[in-house]
């Protein structure tokens, strides 16, 4: 039988957020562990890569920065400077728009938008670097076990494991969540987001749209241009389309022209003409927080503790602010000499995080609801809506720093 390798944290899952956690901890000395089911897939042109980029707040890139894998991950993300939401109601008439500049708050940008490859290649590098962080990848959880003075993992290829934390990063249909016995709430959507690439002529000036119209947003997001092979720049910018089931379904079945003439009608030409630069991907929307995101010698962050549909860049930076927050907690236990895997401790991490992400949860599903909303007055509250904080400054620089992590 193997022997059992002893660290101080064991990190389930392998995404962005456990990444950043492992390299958090282990940057501070704890001897961490993170394991993953798959292996890094960092080659957009594989079907299975993630083709899904994120919209990384200030707080985010702060983090990030104290992970020191921003230098790596910076060098591929664009800025966001503005952020314009528009209203086109049904497609018909002159869509409301109003933009939220970073500058009204005293900030130079409100943060940067990263392929998800190119964030998780900077966290891999970082680990890389790090005496104290240990990627096992592809290795599934196939037994874990909490004891009172440690937590007690089996993996697929015999490995065992024994660690004083256990952080649960292992997404939405979580095993160390399901391990724990946490129940969730959960909405689950009749959308899908549908995420692709489009190259465009007009620079996107590091401008983020959102143009809500029944059925969903559809979201432009500044991405890196790049150089053509003929000379000139290639502006870019990723996409986000919610839609309903039965249009994701049509639009899905559409060759890449006729997609293509299809994006071009519900982006309101707000870049010129848009060319699909990549293949396209989807996943169905789903609203969800677990009851509690701890139990004795474990904590849930990322998706297995909240998941929010993609609309005013929330998850991934909700998920960097669980990461920080526990660490803080471990390094105050550490220095006072107690256990980091106590339950009075890990019972301030949900006390610190859940209120937060459950109410951050509930206002992004109903921004999601009155986004589908397919009855007129709904489409009216949403427009007079936006012309509200359109006119109103305060009302404008709250909504700004709470989007950006602020509190309300």
């Amino acid at each position: 039988m193997m022997d059992i390798i002893d660290c101080d944290v064991l990190v389930v899952g392998g995404g962005p957020a456990g990444l950043t956690a492992t390299a958090l901890f282990a940057q501070e000395g704890f001897a961490t562990v993170c394991i993953d089911k798959a292996e890094p897939v960092l080659d957009l042109d594989r079907s299975d890569a993630d083709l899904r980029t994120t919209a990384l707040l200030i707080p985010s890139i702060e983090t990030l920065k104290r992970a020191q894998a921003w230098p790596q991950a910076g060098e591929k993300a664009s800025d966001l400077a503005v952020m314009r939401m528009m209203d086109a109601g049904d497609g018909d008439g002159e869509p409301a728009s109003v933009d939220f500049n970073a500058d009204e708050i005293e900030q130079p940008v409100f943060g940067a938008n990263i392929a998800n490859t190119d964030l998780r290649a900077a966290l891999l590098n970082r680990l890389g670097g790090l005496e104290h962080a240990d990627l096992r990848a592809p290795a599934e959880l196939t037994h874990l076990v909490f004891r009172d003075d440690a937590a007690l993992a089996t993996l697929s290829d015999g490995t065992r494991l024994r660690a004083k934390l256990v952080i649960g990063a292992d997404g939405r249909n979580s095993v160390v969540r399901e391990r724990l016995g946490i129940g969730v709430k959960r909405i689950d959507y009749p959308q899908r987001a549908m995420v692709f690439i489009v190259a465009h002529d007009r620079p996107h000036q590091n401008v983020s749209t959102e143009i809500l119209r029944t059925g969903g947003p559809f979201t432009l997001v500044p991405y890196l241009d790049r150089q053509r092979p003929e000379g000139g720049v290639e502006h870019r910018s990723s996409v986000v389309w919610m839609e309903s089931f039965v249009e994701t379904d049509r639009l899905t079945a559409m060759d890449d022209a006729a997609f293509e003439a299809a994006v071009n009608e519900r982006s309101q030409g707000v870049l010129g003409h848009l060319r699909l630069a990549s293949r396209r991907a989807s996943w169905p929307m789903v609203s969800m927080i677990a009851d509690r995101w701890h139990a004795p010698r474990a904590a849930l962050v990322a998706e297995a503790a909240h998941v929010v549909p993609p609309i005013g860049a929330q998850g991934l930076n909700m998920s960097l602010k669980d990461a920080e927050t526990l660490l803080d907690l471990a390094l105050e236990a550490r220095t006072a000499g107690r256990d980091i895997g106590d339950e009075g401790l890990l019972s301030r991490y949900t006390r610190a995080r859940w209120s937060d992400a459950a109410a951050r949860v509930s206002a992004t599903a109903a921004l999601n609801q009155a986004a589908i909303g397919p009855f007129k007055p709904i489409r009216d509250l949403r427009r007079y809506g936006l012309q509200a904080i359109a006119g109103l400054k305060p009302l404008k620089q709250t909504a700004m720093r709470y989007g950006m992590g602020g509190a309300s």
